[in-house]
């Protein structure tokens, strides 16, 4: 079973008012720019993974953490949540394209920061 249901796409003449404190856009903004959300997103650019694996790929997130930072990007549209009918059920974690789209410069500014920052021990 997927969940999360993709945002339509706005016309270009009714844009988003984004300093607008009751904008939903900026919920969607403050979910993946979070201390969790960005992780959450970059970690599953290469491939799906299951709640623990996902949890081990992000040193650091606590459980609760990751199942809140997963809720949030779920009902965003971010990110797809698939439940296989198993003892215990097996849940899977994805991208949406609206998620790989909105990763992509995420990933874009982690490769540049690595690449100018000075190698580990230097300095």
């Amino acid at each position: 079973m997927t969940e999360g249901a993709q945002p339509a796409q706005a016309e270009a003449s009714s844009r988003y008012e984004v300093f607008h404190t009751a904008c939903p856009a900026r919920d969607v903004v403050d979910h993946v720019t979070s201390r969790w959300g960005i992780w959450v997103l970059i970690s599953l650019r290469s491939n799906d993974l299951r709640f623990y694996e996902l949890r081990d790929s992000i040193r650091g997130i606590s459980e609760k953490m990751l199942a809140q930072t997963l809720r949030a990007l779920v009902q965003d549209g971010l990110v797809w949540r698939k439940v296989e009918p198993t003892t215990p059920p097996q849940v899977t974690y994805g991208l949406s394209e609206f998620g790989r789209d909105v990763s992509e410069p995420l990933t874009d500014l982690f490769d540049r920061i690595t690449r100018r920052l000075p190698p580990r021990g230097a300095g």
